[in-house]
């Protein structure tokens, strides 16, 4: 069943504990914000999977789940369409609203602008590359398939180039169309490819109108395959790849 749309009261919630990037308790929240997630706000988020919550001593704390985060992800890129009423209300969808025009001119992603600095990938020395001006959130649903067993790697022999090679990878491991996939998964299929010629493939992709590749929203779920799998194009590590309209 799809997911019921969230009160203005519980889209605020999620809002701040985006924007917070860590587990907050209800009495932090009330020292720093006046307000506290308890009763039905705490059992949307609950039970939409949205937000976990945990009981801490006489309290609970609340922490954005990936779902969370990807739902924030579409408040920005789509707006707010809970019901609110007044200036404070008005000035969380103007901000929401337009914060999009942001991630579009830095091509950063929002657990880049509101994570912390302590779970953030180092930077790299490596020099810049051009990236094309599209923001990484205005993208399709998140959709990753898993490697299924019978999927051999590509050969890195024939006519096939690394760029077919990746193309083809990505077809085995994408369900549907415009799915995205990490490169944690694409990068086995891709044989005895060397890895400098892989990462130079894509860093020229990502300039083709039909391959956008994208940070993980959620710093602090990913393994250390995923970081260990990323590509760095300019200074940002990119660990999912989309090939499609």
């Amino acid at each position: 069943m799809p997911d019921k749309p969230l009160s203005f009261s519980a889209t605020c919630a999620l809002l701040i504990l985006m924007a917070e990037d860590r587990e907050m308790s209800n009495p932090e929240l009330k020292e720093k914000y006046g307000v506290t997630i308890t009763g039905k706000e705490r059992t949307t988020l609950n039970e939409g999977r949205f937000v976990t919550s945990r009981r801490t001593g006489r309290s609970f704390s609340h922490v954005l789940t990936d779902k969370g985060w990807h739902h924030a992800s579409e408040l920005v890129r789509e707006g707010i369409s809970a019901p609110g009423t007044g200036f404070a209300a008005a000035a969380v969808k103007a901000l929401v609203g337009n914060l999009q025009r942001h991630i579009a001119r830095s091509e950063n992603s929002l657990a880049e602008i509101f994570g912390r600095e302590e779970d953030l990938p180092p930077a790299t020395t490596e020099a810049p590359v051009d990236r094309p001006s599209v923001s990484e959130t205005a993208a399709a649903p998140i959709a990753i398939a898993e490697t299924p067993a019978a999927k051999e790697p590509a050969s890195a022999s024939g006519s096939d180039d690394i760029e077919t090679m990746i193309r083809k990878a990505y077809a085995q491991l994408a369900d549907k169309p415009n799915a995205w996939v990490s490169l944690t998964l694409l990068r086995p299929l891709l044989g005895d490819a060397p890895r400098a010629e892989v990462d130079a493939t894509l860093r020229r992709m990502i300039a083709l109108p039909d391959v956008r590749l994208v940070p993980w929203e959620n710093q602090k779920t990913l393994t250390q395959a995923d970081r260990d799998a990323a590509v760095v194009i300019g200074d940002q590590p990119k660990h999912r790849i989309l090939i499609g309209a």
